[in-house]
């Protein structure tokens, strides 16, 4: 599923202005860091502490995303990406390097993107990338609304084919719902040319949206939205 290769990385100097959160311009006045979570520093209050979401029992297992440790998983992260099914879409195969920078982009911003590990049962299964979407540059190409939460998602090779995709979407879009009060709405991008990820986002209770052009693809706008969570 298509990542942020689009020029919407989480990095990319593009981004948009932002209202920041009460607290937050104290803290980057304070040498820019960010504040600290109990659980983990790379989920601040931008994604609502989204290393303290917890686990969601789904038909595949007990599913948790896990932030990123670069130490612990750029080895795991980058074999992933040279699957020439994944880099057909995410277009970072290559060395470590090139996935530590993808992963720098996100880990050393202001926390708009978070990198998980997706956990099925205790294993590391995917990879994840739950982002702010109205402060992303993607937010130029839709009307977006304060709040709304992006999803990006890979698979590992032995996990697709097997309804798993779409098990996990619904129980990440629920998390995120769950977890984030303010946001009303789950959105995605994937590539108009990937067909099994449009099936899973359709399956897992998003519904098209749009047609959207990006910089580098023509996209289908998914959305999950609060109000229809539960009948769909």
């Amino acid at each position: 599923m298509p990542p942020t290769d689009s020029g919407l990385s989480a990095g990319s100097d593009d981004t948009l202005e932002l209202q920041l959160p009460p607290g937050w311009g104290a803290l980057l006045a304070d040498g820019g860091r960010r504040p600290a979570s109990p659980h983990d520093p790379a989920a601040g209050p931008l994604l609502d502490d989204l290393a303290g979401w917890g686990a969601a029992d789904t038909p595949a297992g007990r599913f948790a995303l896990r932030p990123v440790r670069p130490a612990r998983d750029l080895d795991r992260i980058t074999g992933w990406m040279n699957d020439p099914a994944v880099a057909a879409f995410w277009e970072l195969a290559g060395p470590p390097e090139t996935t530590a920078a993808h992963l720098r982009g996100q880990l050393d911003g202001d926390g708009r993107s978070v990198p998980c590990l997706g956990v099925l049962d205790g294993a590391p299964m995917s990879y994840w990338e739950i982002y702010r979407a109205d402060l992303d540059p993607l937010a130029r190409h839709y009307p977006a609304r304060p709040h709304d939460t992006g999803i990006h998602l890979l698979l590992a090779a032995g996990e697709r084919g097997r309804g798993r995709g779409t098990a996990l979407l619904r129980a990440t879009a629920d998390l995120v719902l769950d977890h984030r009060p303010a946001c009303t709405r789950v959105v995605a991008e994937p590539d108009l040319r990937n067909t099994a990820s449009l099936a899973a986002f359709l399956s897992a209770g998003f519904r098209y949206a749009d047609e959207i052009a990006l910089p580098e693809k023509r996209a289908a706008l998914m959305v999950r939205d609060r109000a229809h969570r539960h009948l769909l």
